[in-house]
């Protein structure tokens, strides 16, 4: 049978030797209810003013029931709160500090001192040994645009010097004395700008010598090489055809790199082909013995290699080269400069209004313009000359198969093949290679 419930204000109460094995500094989730007093008498219809509790009794060992201990309470039990005390470095009364940098000035440095996780004794000798492997480059750089300025330096030595003798001086802040043991390192500055000028040196180098060299084989190519030239002269000689019904645009002896562009304009009487194409086409066919195959060079420079030197100023060059300009001879770019001129001259460009002499961008967009649309026909013609190529060998092997017995011949005593087996095959091998360079070309 299930024992009966207790009354509604009955209070069940534990046994007094398992609450005092709780620990005292550890307070329940529950708070304590006072066990109401009740009179014996039965006709004030109260109960008895004392239950039993249904609190096992207590075991050694610190067992509070079947299975429980009091160490599995505790889970459930909620920490005394304790009276947080204040440092003692907060209790005591700092004194007064003198600021001598400006609020803004005085935050940047405040930041920079926050941000590093280094002894002032491993800066120092990180930069009297010129070494990046303790201190990286980002700390140094960060170290060298925050250096005290002279004023700033001039402030705080004059504090210094006269807070020397009195016994009550005002220490100087934070972020002034950091400023200052910095500018007790010898030479701070010029050392931290070796260090970074040592890591920096060689990448401005090659990214300057890159765009140098870019530059330098454009100029080269558009003035010496010989298949710019046979372009040029398919369009001149093309356009004095198309112009030979008047004598004075009929007989030019050139024409001005403007023109280059338009030519994928012109188109031919029935619109299927422009001028552009059929240049290209006829540049292909009649000058380059490769075309379609994978020994075809393109014959114009590169359009990125022309983009690139249309975005070049002759002006970022020389700020560059200021800044190196101590450990660096300009020669080349003086060079460079002095055949891009040439090139100028060469192609009669003009400088623009508002420019003391051409620029690069004047010069090469028209020239990128003109490579990309050449480029692009120069590749479908190529494409063009292959499929005929491909034709051609195909209708040759057709032929050497019709003529060619079906019946192979056995091998002669010498071990020799017969000739006409040996037609085959080498036709064979022709069209195999036809058909790797088409897949070159897709």
């Amino acid at each position: 049978f299930l024992k009966p419930r207790p009354f509604r204000d009955a209070v069940v109460v534990p046994c007094r030797m398992c609450a005092a094995q709780g620990n005292h500094d550890q307070l329940y989730t529950w708070a304590a209810v006072n066990q109401p007093t009740h009179s014996l008498d039965p006709l004030e219809g109260k109960l008895p003013g004392q239950l039993k509790g249904h609190w096992f009794p207590a075991k050694p060992g610190g067992d509070i029931g079947p299975g429980l201990k009091s160490t599995e309470a505790e889970l459930f039990s909620k920490s005394a709160v304790k009276e947080k005390k204040q440092p003692l470095s907060d209790t005591i009364t700092k004194s007064k500090v003198v600021k001598l940098l400006n609020n803004k000035r005085s935050q940047a440095v405040g930041i920079l001192m926050s941000s590093l996780h280094l002894d002032m004794k491993d800066i120092q000798l990180a930069i009297l040994n010129l070494d990046n492997t303790v201190v990286d480059l980002e700390t140094l750089q960060a170290l060298y645009e925050n250096r005290a300025q002279q004023e700033e330096l001039d402030k705080i030595e004059k504090h210094i010097k006269a807070s020397k003798d009195k016994e009550n001086a005002k220490p100087l802040d934070k972020p002034e004395h950091f400023l200052h043991q910095l500018s007790l390192i010898p030479n701070f500055s010029g050392r931290v700008f070796c260090i970074l000028f040592q890591s920096s040196f060689s990448e401005c180098m090659s990214s300057i010598m890159k765009k140098l060299d870019t530059l330098q084989r454009v100029c080269k190519a558009l003035q010496d090489s010989p298949t710019v030239k046979q372009v040029l002269g398919l369009v001149l000689a093309f356009g004095n055809f198309m112009n030979g019904g008047n004598r004075t645009r009929g007989q030019a002896d050139g024409f001005t790199l403007d023109i280059l562009p338009k030519l994928k304009d012109v188109k031919s009487s029935d619109g299927m082909k422009s001028l552009l194409s059929y240049i290209v086409s006829y540049y292909l066919r009649h000058f380059d013995e490769d075309a379609g195959r994978e020994t075809c060079v393109y014959p114009l420079p590169e359009p990125h290699d022309l983009f690139q030197s249309s975005q070049m100023k002759f002006e970022d060059f020389q700020k560059d080269l200021n800044r190196l300009r101590k450990d660096l001879k300009g020669n080349t770019h003086t060079h460079t400069h002095t055949q891009f001129l040439e090139l100028t001259v060469f192609f009669s460009v003009k400088a623009k209004s508002g420019e003391k002499e051409p620029s690069p961008n004047t010069l090469f967009c028209v020239w990128h313009e003109f490579s990309s649309d050449f480029k692009d026909q120069w590749k479908k013609e190529n494409k063009v000359i292959l499929k005929e190529r491909l034709k051609a060998a195909e209708e040759c092997f057709r032929q050497a198969k019709e003529k060619a017995s079906y019946s192979v011949k056995p091998k002669h005593a010498s071990g020799i093949v017969s000739s006409s087996f040996t037609l085959v095959l080498v036709i064979l091998s022709r069209f195999v290679q036809q058909k790797f360079a088409k897949n070159w070309y897709k």
